[in-house]
This record gives structure tokens, C-alpha cells and sequence, in this order.
């Protein structure tokens, strides 16, 4: 579950982006694109252009769903630890005034600098 309160690591394996479009499309505003997404058993995160986008499946169904969207402009410092020869996953860590530090293992992401840039670019 992602769960921003107990503000623990995050495990999520990269999936194609066009299904994390597919989850959040609603919720995308004009212009805004999805970079990357992954997932853990059933919930995902979204990088767009603009936000993190968090969807926590609730319930025994699955049908409801709690989403989180937080501005690259929210974000005060970030740091990301890129993947190495044998440890596969990216750390991409994040500091939000209102949550604090929250940490992000991506397994699989070959866009961990894009991602990088996007926030970057919102907050300097």
C-alpha cells in the first residue's frame, strides 16, 4: 500500500506508461503527459510532466481507489541513487513540507534522470 503517513520505502516495479495513462487520465489536466509508472501488488504511481500521482486500491473489490497527486513544485529537495551493476533498482528520495521525506525504489526505471529533470525543472 502506499502509504505517504507512515512515510516508509516504496517498492514499485517500472510498467509501460501508457498503463499508468489508463489509471489517471481523468485527472490529467491540458498539456500534462505521463514520464513513467509503476506499480506494487495493486497500487500505482504515476510521474507526469507536473506531479507524482498516487492511487491506493482499497477494499476487498478494488473499485475504490484514494488518489494523491503531488506538484513538482511542492517539492523542496529531492536526491536519487541510480541503479548500479548489481543492485537494480533506482532510489529516488523526495521532501515534502506537508509529509516530509519520502522514498521511492523504482526497480526497473530506465527514465530515473528524465524523472529527475521534470522535478528539477518545477523546483529551482
Amino acid at each position: 500500500m502506499i502509504d505517504f503517513e507512515n512515510k516508509k520505502v516504496l517498492k514499485l516495479t517500472a510498467e509501460k506508461p501508457e498503463k499508468g495513462f489508463n489509471a489517471v487520465e481523468d485527472l490529467l489536466i491540458e498539456g500534462e503527459t505521463v514520464i513513467d509508472s509503476f506499480v506494487s501488488v495493486r497500487d500505482r504511481l504515476v510521474f507526469t510532466d507536473k506531479r507524482i500521482i498516487s492511487i491506493n486500491v482499497q477494499g476487498v473489490t478494488g473499485m475504490k481507489k484514494d488518489y494523491t497527486s503531488i506538484p513538482y513544485r511542492k517539492i523542496q529537495t529531492f536526491s536519487v541513487e541510480t541503479a548500479g551493476f548489481l543492485d537494480l533498482d533506482a532510489e529516488l528520495s523526495v521532501y515534502v513540507s506537508s509529509i516530509g521525506m519520502i522514498r521511492f525504489q523504482l526497480m526497473g526505471s530506465k527514465h530515473i534522470k528524465l524523472l529527475c529533470s521534470a522535478i528539477a525543472e518545477h523546483i529551482l
